[in-house]
């Protein structure tokens, strides 16, 4: 007897359109649609995959999902709430328990900063109480840095250092779901596996929600037990990713598979 889990976060049939400047003075405006009546969900302890070719719709996914814009059709529930149907305190709670984790730690920390003040920042921002220096000591352990990261500039770290520290800044407000889109594109391949390692690690002790963005086939599989294929802004395609990435059944999924790069497939110039 299999036991359906409620998901934590859900989109149900959301479509966002934008408008599009006039093409004459006085003649009407058109719109695209970006999304077209978009269904994701994540559950508690459980990371899954969004891929896509670039223009595809998943930032604006992404903003949807994370509260950044708000949908012109469709819910996005929280622990089985409407977010934009409920009160301010609910949406306070949903900012704190839904957080990001950006491609370039580099860009995303300011340089000027000390990291102790970075990690400090998220609490102040989203006024959470409580021992502040305890709940930074908690995380870094977490994430498997020494206190001394505590009084160093961003600049004295290396890319995966960086990367941990952004992830650290993410679990500050102890959150329920972490959005992390293209996490470990910027990092070299021998640093990637330690932090994907880590984000499995963060999934499965904290009971986390994961939606993990990326473009790399192999590290959605390595990450996620479920993934969606969006295309012209609708999922064309859900499964497990061995399944999905080994038998695809639409057409924009085989087209990733396809443009996959291969050693093989590098050296008989059939690649992409």
């Amino acid at each position: 007897m299999t036991i359906e889990r409620r998901p934590l976060l859900a989109l149900r049939d959301v479509t966002q359109s934008y408008q599009l400047p006039r093409t004459s003075l006085f003649g009407p405006r058109s719109s695209f649609t970006v999304l077209d009546g978009i269904d994701f969900d994540v559950c508690a302890g459980e990371a899954v995959g969004l891929v896509g070719e670039s223009g595809a719709g998943k930032t604006t996914l992404t903003r949807i999902l994370t509260g950044m814009e708000r949908p012109q059709r469709g819910q996005v529930e929280f622990d089985g709430q409407d977010l934009w149907a409920a009160g301010a305190a609910e949406r306070t709670r949903f900012r704190r328990s839904v957080q990001m984790v950006l491609q370039n730690p580099r860009s995303s920390l300011d340089p000027r900063m000390r990291i102790g003040t970075a990690l400090l920042e998220p609490l102040r921002s989203l006024r959470i109480e409580g021992n502040h220096t305890r709940r930074i000591h908690e995380v870094l352990d977490q994430v498997g840095l020494d206190r001394s990261a505590l009084g160093r500039f961003p600049h004295e770290f290396s890319g995966g250092q960086l990367q941990r520290i952004a992830i650290a800044r993410a679990l500050m407000p102890n959150p329920r779901v972490l959005v992390a889109d293209e996490p470990v594109s910027a990092l070299d391949v021998s640093i990637q596996a330690q932090v994907l390692n880590l984000l499995k690690d963060l999934v499965q002790d904290l009971q986390l929600g994961l939606v993990f963005i990326a473009h790399d086939l192999s590290v959605v599989a390595y990450t996620t037990s479920r993934v969606s294929v969006i295309a012209a802004g609708r999922i064309v395609e859900v499964g497990r990713p061995v399944e999905l990435f080994t038998r695809p059944a639409a057409p924009a999924t085989r087209n990733l598979v396809d443009a996959v790069l291969t050693v093989e497939s590098g050296l008989a110039g059939t690649a992409l």
